[in-house]
């Protein structure tokens, strides 16, 4: 089109109705799940809970994990025994304890680098196989070492965490370290952005039920908050930062 010349009205209402169309399209989308919002589009939303690669993750929600991280770090006493879990949430909470007095047990190789990287934190990994994409330590082994412990604290990530399907994951040994954590914590919380309470995936590990205090940011399904403080769970909400 010319630069000095306008578009004609009918050309406008039709553009204008094909935005609008557009948009329609993706709540409906969001609303089923299909996918899920962001700024300037869309991304898709995995009902089944399918892993992205740890540096998608890593990226994704960036300031309310941050946000999470700093809520459910103020959680675990001075000098206490905690476990943190493998996943992207759980590992800035990993940096938000670095440098205090505690002893970890950390799940992934990137947790154990982050509380490793100040003095202050006796670190502890399980041993056992590693994941190649996320560094986190899985199977019998890595679940045998974290049933010898007992923790104070375990900060717990999940794939999914729908009140029927229950706490879930894709991996069949992660799985087993998150059951063995349940069992060894006197204190599990779980540290969730709202999107994992809509999902589900392959490998359940546990309940809700199991929970002792969740995480998670304000925007959560409030039938999922109401249902796990019905059950006795302790729910710290954060407030959701504003997208950049």
């Amino acid at each position: 089109m010319p630069a000095n010349s306008r578009p004609a009205p009918a050309t406008c209402r039709r553009e204008e109705g094909i935005r609008e169309e557009i948009t329609l399209d993706l709540r409906e989308l969001e609303e089923y799940g299909a996918i899920r919002r962001i700024r300037g589009g869309a991304e898709p939303a995995p009902r089944r809970g399918s892993p992205y690669p740890f540096d998608v993750r890593a990226g994704s929600d960036r300031a309310a994990k941050q946000a999470l991280a700093e809520a459910a770090a103020q959680l675990v006493p001075e000098r206490a025994t905690v476990a943190i879990d493998n996943g992207t949430t759980a590992l800035a909470v990993a940096d938000r304890l670095a440098g205090r007095d505690l002893s970890a047990m950390a799940l992934s190789l990137h947790a154990a680098a982050a509380l490793a990287r100040r003095a202050g934190v006796e670190v502890i990994v399980p041993g056992g196989p590693v994941a190649q994409d996320d560094l986190s330590f899985h199977g019998p082994g890595a679940a045998e070492a974290v049933r010898a412990m007992r923790f104070d604290v375990a900060v717990l990530g999940a794939c999914a965490a729908d009140p029927e399907a229950g706490l879930t994951v894709a991996g069949w040994g992660d799985a087993q370290v998150k059951r063995a954590l349940l069992e060894t914590a006197r204190r599990v919380v779980l540290v969730a952005t709202a999107d994992k309470f809509t999902r589900t995936a392959a490998h359940r590990f546990g309940a809700l039920a199991d929970l002792d205090t969740v995480v998670t940011t304000q925007d959560a399904p409030a039938d999922v908050v109401h249902l796990l403080r019905d059950r006795g769970v302790e729910v710290v909400t954060v407030p959701v930062p504003e997208s950049p």
